[in-house]
């Protein structure tokens, strides 16, 4: 190993034990997500001004970061499975009727799509506003392989179709979905959960010693499984750290600056979609900036991670256990909200490059007869995305084929890709969480306490304890 790595890793090392300092301090969760953050940055910098995004010392020192930040990722794709599973049971154990579980769906469901139509106008108009098109534009090598990959999944985009995502949902082997073997295992897990927990308040009262026993083992099985949750929750600074590293060291800023209005009107557009969810939490009578405080870790490790799917235990305890939205609820919002409806990926995403490649076949994305079918697909189409990997890619090869654009141009934005996934992602988290909070109030669940309250969540009260 060269020396310059090992001095790199050393620096590393060094930042690493600044956070770990701070953690023996108890700092709270949230200043140390914070701080792993901005060290990651300052890290990543220095590391590109030293040497360089392409140089071979700083991919050998991304190498090595990688094992703390997408360890730190598979640890938590680690719990997923287990959490949907024994939260979602342990909660219809808990529910009233089968009622409930149905306005929980459907709240959740249809809040999710609802955003993600609001979200994919949001991104027209910011198209509009920064004058985006992809006339002009020139292509690298890498932007033309891109264009060609893409050109070759138009077809599996092209045979997707809401009634066979729907039928893709129903778990035909549960075993193989908890492994997490398919695209949309999370929402078969979720409807497996649901099936068990139905089956089980069954024999409530026809066997109700076996269900007692059944309802004990969940509740062990779900302590068990919180309490690995926390454990991998404690390291969320670090992973911040290492990815944020990752991200800034190897970034083009002559990329970026190339394709700078894209860059700025995706994240215009971003916030704006942000300020709606806030918009839509003060409207439910909650404050948004106590809001904003409290969701603020979660959507900074969506950020750094690019991650919708390993968000979701911290997204879990996120919404139980600072926002006051039921378990149960949360967990539905999170997993629902991580192949559903992404605000960011399915919704702003396709439609600006959908007006962006519009003008270079002649087409005026300005009118009527461009923007409500664009809008009609974007929405329907939101659903389909889970059922495929990449889902902002093939969110908008769905978008663009049935709109007979180019898809190939897509592949014009390769080089920004992961600066403009960082924000969409943070953004699908943050619809999700929203999504959670419409169906807790709306079923009047919420715990107003909980979000009242400036108390740190269990993994920080917890260390303290200890």
């Amino acid at each position: 190993m060269a020396i310059n790595v090992i001095l790199n890793l050393l620096a590393a090392l060094a930042l690493i034990g600044l956070l770990y300092a701070q953690q023996r301090k108890h700092g709270s969760f949230s200043v140390r997500v914070f701080t792993g953050m901005g060290l990651g940055v300052l890290l990543g910098a220095a590391l590109q001004a030293i040497y360089g995004a392409g140089s071979a010392e700083l991919k050998t020192t991304s190498d090595y970061l990688d094992i703390v930040g997408s360890g730190y990722v598979k640890l938590l794709q680690m719990i997923i499975m287990p959490l949907i599973m024994v939260s979602i049971i342990s909660a219809i154990l808990k529910l009233k009727g089968i009622n409930s579980l149905g306005k929980i769906s459907a709240l959740t469901i249809g809040t999710l799509m609802v955003t993600t139509l609001v979200a994919a106008a949001i991104g027209i108009v910011m198209a509009k506003v920064f004058h985006l098109t992809a006339v002009g534009l020139t292509a690298s090598a890498a932007d033309i392989a891109r264009g060609v990959y893409l050109q070759g999944k138009v077809e599996t985009a092209q045979a997707i179709s809401l009634p066979s995502m729907l039928l893709s949902f129903i778990p035909a082997n549960p075993f193989l979905d908890l492994t997490g073997g398919r695209k949309t295992s999370t929402i078969a897990v979720v409807i497996f959960s649901v099936f068990i927990g139905i089956a089980a308040t069954g024999i409530h009262d026809k066997k109700p010693e076996i269900f007692a026993s059944f309802e004990h083992f969940i509740q062990v099985a779900h302590a068990i499984v919180m309490r690995i949750v926390t454990l991998v929750l404690r390291l969320t600074p670090y992973g911040v750290f290492a990815l944020m590293a990752q991200v800034v060291s190897t970034s083009s800023y002559t990329d970026i600056l190339h394709l700078i209005d894209f860059v700025l009107a995706s994240y215009s557009a971003l916030f704006l979609m942000f300020l709606v969810h806030l918009l839509i939490v003060s409207g439910l009578g909650l404050n948004p900036l106590r809001w904003t405080k409290k969701i603020l870790p979660v959507l900074t490790f969506a950020f750094t991670s690019r991650s919708s799917a390993g968000a979701i235990p911290m997204s879990v305890q996120t919404q139980s256990q600072r926002l006051g939205t039921p378990e149960g609820i949360a967990n539905f919002a999170a997993s629902f909200g991580a192949t559903i409806g992404q605000n960011g990926c399915a919704g702003i995403y396709p439609a600006m490059l959908a007006v962006m490649i519009a003008p270079t076949v002649g087409i005026d994305p300005f009118t009527l007869s461009f923007i409500a079918p664009l809008l009609a697909i974007i929405t329907v189409g939101s659903v389909g995305v889970a059922g495929v990997g990449g889902g902002a890619t093939f969110a908008a090869l769905i978008v663009l084929s049935s709109m007979n654009l180019p898809v190939a141009l897509a592949g014009l934005l390769i080089s920004i890709e992961p600066l403009i996934d960082m924000g969409r992602t943070a953004l699908n988290v943050s619809g999700s969480i929203t999504a959670g909070a419409i169906a807790s109030r709306v079923l009047g669940e919420t715990d107003l306490a909980v979000f009242n309250s400036d108390a740190e969540p269990a993994i920080d009260s917890e260390r303290k304890a200890a």
